[in-house]
């Protein structure tokens, strides 16, 4: 084992509009600055945040800034964030596609990529044709290649059109015989896009499958961009989330889909509100999860007592209003919803602090997102807010026999039995 990626400071300028810097005077200064004096380009050292949702002021943006990070041999690091965070970008360097601004990486061994759909493929060449094309860019002789043809194919599920033009394929098998093709000629390291996306169920399935042998079983190296975040958890030993170009964390890959989906905030399973809750009616001021007896920073396992707390200042008509609360999976759907009104407490007008309990054992081991209602009189919502708050469940030490993994299902009640014999 040992570092087969190391980036140092990476960054990537783009200039918005038209190639070049405006006026030939410019182009002159930046040469005679950067390539007879030797100086620091000048033109770097303007440029904003690579904030899509901002109007700028500048002709320049920073899609990458100040990236450091290593990859060991055999490790799956995942590299989430938002549409226009970079992450594209950094695998398009990583992959030689195009160069960093500034910075620099070292990348020890061979490195097959599938950055977009069809990457490396001719369309006018048959999928034989692309097949070899694309092993000898790898380095593979016709040997090597002919012997994994077969496999490749299978994989793809194309052998009907295999001697057909790629340009006549549906996009679903151009991208499974461009990962096929990817991930069977022998890659030290597989730098794998969003593509999954494109592939049916069944597909994505074969894919991960395919990832986890090449880097557990074959000691190989894999660098995976993706929205699926239960991918991303099953797939990645770490996880790295990208803001604006930025790296905002990098660590364990439940940790990392936690931060992002949570937006970055400051404290796990917690999030304060400023302003954005605050109002004639009411001002929301917390919502919390954590372990009965430990700190909010301490990550949930499935096997803890959780305690969910919330802290609201209700500004009228308190015993006429109910807090309910509806859990989703990650994808979104709804679960189930709770109140504290079933249980007989009431809000007053004022600062209420709530505590509902989750028995142990409950929760399975997943990512879940809580929406926030505030009803009067049982039928006028005053207030709704989805997604005010994500949180993760992982997986506890102690093992009580689990079978296929996991037991499947979102909730796990612990029922009463009897056995009358």
């Amino acid at each position: 084992m040992g570092i087969v990626i190391k980036v140092e400071d990476l960054s990537k300028q783009y200039r918005l509009g038209n190639v070049g810097l405006g006026s030939l005077g410019a182009d002159v200064n930046r040469w005679w600055q950067t390539k007879i004096l030797g100086n620091e380009d000048p033109y770097l050292k303007i440029g904003e945040e690579n904030n899509r949702e901002v109007i700028g002021n500048s002709e320049y943006v920073w899609a990458l800034r100040d990236i450091n990070f290593d990859v060991q041999q055999g490790e799956v690091l995942g590299i989430i964030g938002r549409n226009g965070a970079g992450k594209s970008t950094l695998l398009k360097i990583l992959s030689r596609t195009t160069g960093p601004t500034t910075g620099s990486i070292k990348i020890k061994g061979r490195v097959a990529s599938l950055l977009e759909v069809g990457t490396g493929f001719h369309p006018e060449l048959t999928g034989r044709e692309n097949i070899f094309l694309n092993g000898a860019i790898l380095g593979m002789t016709k040997q090597e290649i002919r012997s994994k043809f077969d496999e490749i194919v299978a994989f793809a599920g194309v052998e009907r059109y295999v001697d057909t033009p790629v340009k006549r394929y549906s996009s679903g098998m151009y991208v499974r015989l461009a990962f096929a093709v990817a991930a069977h000629l022998d890659p030290e390291i597989l730098i794998v896009d969003e593509v999954l996306a494109v592939g049916d169920a069944e597909f994505q399935k074969k894919a991960i499958g395919k990832m986890k042998e090449v880097s557990e079983g074959q000691g190989r190296t894999v660098l995976f961009v993706s929205h699926n975040m239960a991918a991303v958890r099953t797939l990645c030993n770490n996880g790295m989330v990208l803001v604006n170009g930025k790296v905002t964390f990098q660590g364990d890959s439940a940790l990392a889909v936690s931060n992002y989906l949570k937006g970055g905030t400051e404290s796990m399973n917690c999030r304060t509100f400023g302003d954005e809750f605050n109002n004639d009616e009411f001002t929301l001021y917390e919502i919390s999860l954590n372990s009965k007896g430990k700190t909010s920073e301490h990550p949930l396992d499935e096997y803890d007592e959780i305690e969910l707390h919330i802290k609201i200042d209700n500004k009228k008509n308190g015993e006429r209003r109910r807090i309910i609360l509806v859990l989703h999976d990650e994808k979104g759907d709804p679960l189930f919803a709770f109140t504290h009104f079933a249980s007989g407490v009431k809000l007053i007008d004022g600062m209420n602090e709530l505590i509902c309990s989750f028995p142990k054992n409950f929760l399975n081991v997943g990512s879940y997102n809580i929406s926030f209602h505030l009803i009067e009189d049982a039928q006028t919502a005053v207030f709704v807010e989805k997604d005010v708050m994500t949180f993760d469940i992982q997986e506890g030490k102690r093992n009580l026999g689990r079978w296929m993994g996991r037991e499947p299902g979102f909730i796990k009640p612990v029922f009463e039995w009897k056995n009358i014999i």
